[in-house]
């Protein structure tokens, strides 16, 4: 399975050069089964970029899970040309207890006044899937869905293809309660061995506590704590603040290594950047 990062900057794309070596698109990562199956996590920004290498590619399915439906989980579908392709398929599933209806949000992505083409005039066939259940399972893809705590609701997802594990969940506050979401130790439990951890990690304490508790998002620090008491191999911090420049995330990454190193671990932590390549 290879894993590739086209976005994970949070709650709004930026540009300039303070933001060049970890990027500017929002959320938007891309899997490809060992099977040759195309899945992408969200449709940030970040997945402008990416329909215009499937095209190169000329490929002509992907899935996507989609996480939940604030913006900048979306901002880059309209934009996603592989989907005004005929003869593609474009399927979708997840965060179905963000909404009762993925279609609902799709459509009210692309609708007048905010953008001039709408949803159901793309060219490619859309499929929508049922998302009734807690699991997910496309040839050997197999996903579990998991409610995130996040305002509005959501789901993260813990998936595999018979190998190593990795969880996804690039906006979630396990230290709030939000409705629908789970408590601090039943994450703990969820992520229980997982290989490989994707998950918000954006704030400093003092970041949080002036402004932004409840937000949906985490301390860093706490994101660290809860891989570290699951037994997570490796850990992706997420969800990168958009005012954070490129050297303020290396001096965030500098004092996150030196937290794990001191609580005598050997988990190995990064944070994300467009680019970003893992195959497991």
């Amino acid at each position: 399975m290879k894993l590739t990062v086209w976005g994970a900057r949070g709650s709004t794309p930026v540009s300039g050069h303070e933001y060049v070596r970890y990027g500017g698109d929002t959320t938007c990562m891309e899997i490809v089964t060992n099977d040759g199956q195309t899945f992408i996590l969200d449709a940030g920004t970040g997945v402008r970029r990416l329909g215009n290498l499937l095209l190169k590619d000329k490929r002509e399915k992907v899935t996507f899970l989609l996480t939940h439906a604030h913006w900048d989980h979306l901002l880059g579908l309209p934009f996603f040309k592989f989907m005004y392709r005929p003869g593609n398929v474009v399927e979708f599933h997840g965060c179905r207890c963000a909404t009762k209806s993925i279609r609902s949000i799709l459509k009210t992505t692309m609708q007048p006044p905010f953008f001039p083409v709408e949803f159901h005039d793309v060219a490619a066939d859309i499929i929508i899937g049922d998302n009734d259940g807690d699991e997910l399972q496309i040839g050997n893809f197999n996903c579990r869905l998991l409610p995130l705590s996040h305002p509005d609701g959501g789901c993260g997802f813990i998936f595999d293809e018979g190998g190593p594990t990795i969880a996804f969940l690039p906006d979630n506050e396990p230290e709030f309660d939000h409705p629908g979401g789970l408590s601090y130790d039943q994450y703990v439990e969820a992520f229980r061995g997982v290989d490989l951890l994707f998950h918000d990690g954006e704030y400093l304490p003092r970041e949080y506590e002036a402004f932004s508790k409840g937000w949906g998002h985490s301390i860093y620090l706490e994101t660290i704590r809860l891989a570290l008491d699951a037994g997570v191999k490796q850990l992706v911090l997420w969800h990168i603040n958009q005012d954070r420049t490129d050297e303020q995330a290396d001096e965030m990454l500098v004092h996150a290594r030196e937290v794990i190193r001191d609580a005598g671990s050997d988990m190995t932590c990064h944070i994300a950047y467009t680019g970003m390549k893992f195959e497991l």
